[in-house]
């Protein structure tokens, strides 16, 4: 995917407003979710991007004992290594940004909040359905 440059300006559409209200979304949350988003994908619509981030990400994992034992006097932490603390990241729900860059501004097409965990979409699948539809016009 090609790196993406950040506009000074964000423009922001009705369809996109009223979504935003639908779906109680602030405009600092959207740019929250434009500017560290966790997933960047191909638009649906033609020359569209779409960014994700999860609405609240929970961490999980276990922490061991690490070589030095206890820490500190009777204060109950175990020392820890990156190495030997196994995290993972879940959530369940996901908030998108659909936008559109033009001539320095970005206009923010639509965002919507999804109640589940999407799977990430493949390129090469998504160059095969575009060009497919170039093709059919």
């Amino acid at each position: 995917m090609p790196f993406i440059n950040r506009p000074a300006k964000l423009e922001w559409t009705l369809h996109a407003r009223a979504k935003m209200n639908h779906y109680r979304l602030s405009p600092a949350r959207v740019r929250h979710v434009l500017h560290s988003p966790k997933r960047i994908e191909e638009g649906v619509a033609p020359k569209t991007v779409a960014m994700m981030q999860p609405a609240s990400l929970k961490t999980t994992g276990s922490r061991v004992a690490g070589a030095g034992g206890r820490m500190g006097m009777g204060s109950g932490r175990f020392a820890t290594s990156p190495a030997s603390t196994a995290r993972q990241e879940s959530w369940t729900q996901e908030i998108w940004v659909m936008v559109q860059d033009a001539a320095g501004t970005r206009k923010v097409i639509s965002a919507w909040r999804y109640p589940g965990v999407t799977k990430p979409r493949d390129a090469a699948f998504l160059k095969k359905e575009y060009g497919e539809f170039l093709a059919a016009e």
